[in-house]
């Protein structure tokens, strides 16, 4: 029978796991956000900064509950940046992150329910809403460019990459 403090610590350990996939895409969001710039692409990195604060945001939350089960959050990233990626490379990934994320964090959720913390499945629950919002993005982008090709970019070239007072992409009001 597993006791209560082995059914905490595979929740930890679950959260964890998040907590380094967050980190990880804040990183590759961030310098992609960078790089889109560079490219002049100011609408698109606007947006994957936005997104980047979400994932933020969940790093957050899902550290919060770890320390609140008494576990000590991790701070290591879940894989390194990708670098050098053409625009429709970045949404393509992108987009695959993110059905990864929520592939896992579904996995995670079980592991939750398995250890009796439905407060961790909501949490989890709510997030992945939020990773379904930024696939939608992605995919939705990434259909744009293989569709559209550059006649897209160019609607989107020059624009301005200011975000102004940052809420995050799903949290926008």
């Amino acid at each position: 029978m597993t006791t209560r403090k082995e059914k905490k610590q595979n929740v930890i350990e679950v959260l964890n796991k998040a907590i380094s996939m967050e980190l990880q895409a804040i990183h590759q969001y961030m310098y992609q956000h960078f790089q889109l710039d560079d490219m002049d692409y100011g609408e698109l990195a606007a947006n994957l900064k936005l997104i980047a604060i979400d994932e933020m945001r969940h790093a957050e939350d899902f550290s919060e509950r770890v320390k609140e089960l008494g576990g000590d959050p991790t701070t290591d990233l879940a894989g390194p940046v990708t670098k050098g990626q053409t625009c429709e490379e970045i949404f393509e990934f992108n987009a695959n992150e993110e059905d990864g994320a929520m592939e896992a964090y579904n996995g995670f959720l079980k592991v939750c329910y398995d250890n009796g913390d439905s407060t961790t499945a909501k949490l989890f629950e709510m997030i992945i809403e939020h990773e379904q919002d930024h696939f939608n993005y992605f995919d939705n982008v990434l259909g744009h460019i293989q569709r559209l090709g550059d006649a897209y970019l160019s609607r989107i070239a020059g624009s301005s990459a200011d975000t102004g007072p940052s809420k995050g992409y799903s949290y926008a009001e």
